[in-house]
């Protein structure tokens, strides 16, 4: 899962990237407006934090503009400001969720898991493929019963099929919410991924489609 981080503060920002990225998301990070809004517009992300108090842009402008140009990712507002106007305002332009500074990091990502499920036209928070289980909620998979071990880029690439279950995840997609904004990207680095996904979940629950993507396989 790939999230966009709008933070200005300079210790803050980093902070909740790395807090972020030890749950196994890719994140790409703007600290002024102009560049969030530019990242959301062009970008595959799927979910966004957001923070009112941004130069250049302010928040709600920034969200705004996403929603004028029909982006569509679920929006989580991160401010100081606990003002019953300034949620009014960052609900109207289009926000999903809000959450108060100071914040503990594990109320964020729970948050921002339950966004992307929904997102995803999910309302349980377990979700199956055969003997496969994923909880969208702690993150964890499982395989017939037990842990199963993944690394970040491979819980990136399952958690999408698995949220997509049944559908082609096309290959561009899977890429662009996999990797963040700067990374250099090999060109048969997902193969690899799926290859060992493969290895690990069983081949036959991850299906080539030729010249399109993968689709993850299974009763749920």
């Amino acid at each position: 899962m790939r999230i966009l981080l709008a933070e200005d503060d300079r210790d803050l920002g980093p902070r909740i990237a790395a807090a972020l990225r030890e749950e196994n998301f890719a994140v790409d990070l703007a600290a002024d407006g102009i560049d969030a809004a530019h990242l959301g517009e062009t970008g595959q992300y799927d979910a966004a934090v957001l923070d009112l108090g941004l130069p250049g842009l302010d928040g709600v402008s920034v969200l705004q503009q996403w929603r004028r140009a029909e982006r569509t990712l679920p929006v989580l507002i991160l401010t100081a400001r606990d003002g019953w106007s300034d949620k009014v305002a960052g609900f109207k332009a289009g926000a999903d969720d809000f959450l108060v500074k100071p914040f503990r990091f594990e109320e964020l990502v729970m948050r921002l898991r339950a966004l992307v499920r929904r997102a995803a036209g999910h309302a349980a928070s377990v979700l199956r493929a055969g003997p496969l289980q994923f909880d969208s909620q702690t993150g964890q998979f499982e395989l017939d019963g037990l842990p199963l071990r993944l690394t970040a880029f491979e819980w990136r690439v399952l958690s999408q099929l698995m949220l997509r279950r049944g559908a082609v995840v096309e290959r561009l997609d899977l890429l662009e919410r996999v990797y963040e904004s700067d990374a250099e990207v090999d060109s048969n680095s997902l193969e690899v991924i799926v290859g060992r996904l493969r290895r690990k979940i069983g081949a036959a629950l991850i299906e080539t489609v030729r010249g399109r993507g993968y689709r993850l396989v299974g009763e749920g």
